[in-house]
């Protein structure tokens, strides 16, 4: 795919958009911006976390989503007892059968795969946790001091319980920094709940197709990653980020009592990411304000803490978001040292 034709790019990434969501559809019912949602992810080259509780489809659409691509892919089941080796490799004794010599050889772990699907990666302790962070952003690990360097594309799909069930751990935040989206999956509508009914407890099953290569997919995100963005998208990413921190930044002053620690940098450059893949299924040559508040809080939710005053009010991260595209005026953000607010009037 060549920069220089921007409508042939912007048409073939809302062709495979389209292609990917109906063999999605074809075992997956409903759940369309839990779908998006990925599908964005993966065309930007991020990470993504689908939280809900279990039976929800999380594992079936991440592992549908893989069969869709030319890609290997390998899931890893998160428990209590699973050790960072189990997931990164181990350095393994190897003793010639012929000189007698002994020397180390790495022996790969599932992490060495295009997609990772780390299904309940909350029923696993930090420290497991913590194999995935070098992984995640370098794409790579480092083992007995040696670099290897992991399959691209590379994506860490992961699904979580909801942290208030029996045997799970929080995520530290480093760890949920890395993921670009938060994605919250919901119950179905009655409607979908009984086409979820009629198919699963029918015979047959769907066969589903494959979508993209490896080749075609880097062609995709660097075509993402082409799109212009104008100045003042830009400030307006910067000006929601910074106005979540409370301690630093340019914070909103509604917002102090209830947040403990707000968005680092990763946020706004997901934020401009994420609008850029967002405008580019839409159609759109450029990208757009719209565009930016469409991934807000996919992308914000999981990097504001808030503290016991927001829990005792029941004030949430999304109700956080929902505050700041409230408040953030992006006439008033352009160029601007602080966040410009909106009046009350």
């Amino acid at each position: 795919m060549s920069h220089s034709d921007p409508l042939q790019a912007l048409t073939r990434l809302r062709d495979t958009h389209r292609r990917m969501k109906e063999e999605l559809h074809r075992v997956i019912v409903g759940q369309d911006e839990a779908i998006d949602l990925l599908l964005l992810a993966v065309l930007s080259r991020g990470h993504c976390l689908l939280v809900g509780v279990p039976g929800l489809a999380k594992t079936l659409l991440i592992s549908s989503l893989a069969r869709t691509l030319d890609l290997s892919f390998n899931r890893i089941q998160f428990t209590p007892d699973l050790m960072p080796g189990d997931i990164t490799g181990t350095e393994l004794l190897h003793i010639d059968p012929e000189t007698s010599e002994r020397r180390f050889r790495f022996a790969k772990g599932p992490i060495f795969a295009n997609v990772i699907l780390a299904d309940e990666i909350n029923r696993t302790p930090p420290k497991t946790q913590s194999a995935l962070l070098e992984a995640m952003m370098e794409r790579q690990v480092t083992i007995g001091g040696m670099r290897h360097p992991l399959p691209d594309p590379f994506f860490v799909l992961a699904t979580q319980n909801p942290i208030e069930q029996e045997g799970t751990y929080p995520l530290p935040e480093a760890q949920l920094d890395r993921f670009m989206f938060m994605v919250h999956v919901p119950y179905p509508s009655r409607e979908e709940e009984r086409e979820i009914l009629r198919r699963t407890t029918g015979t047959g099953e769907s066969e589903l197709g494959k979508v993209l290569g490896a080749v075609e997919l880097r062609e995709l995100q660097e075509a993402v990653r082409a799109i212009p963005v104008a100045d003042h998208v830009l400030d307006y990413a910067l000006a929601l980020t910074r106005a979540t921190r409370v301690h630093a930044g340019d914070p909103l002053p509604s917002l102090r009592e209830w947040i403990t620690w707000g968005a680092g940098p990763r946020a706004s450059q997901f934020l401009v990411l994420g609008a850029k893949a967002h405008a580019a299924i839409q159609g759109q040559s450029h990208v757009s304000i719209d565009d930016v508040k469409a991934v807000a809080h996919p992308v914000l939710r999981h990097r504001i803490v808030t503290n016991f005053s927001a829990s005792s009010q029941g004030m949430t991260s999304d109700h956080i978001v929902d505050r700041l595209l409230a408040e953030v005026d992006p006439a008033a953000a352009v160029g601007a040292g602080v966040p410009g607010v909106r009046s009350a009037g």
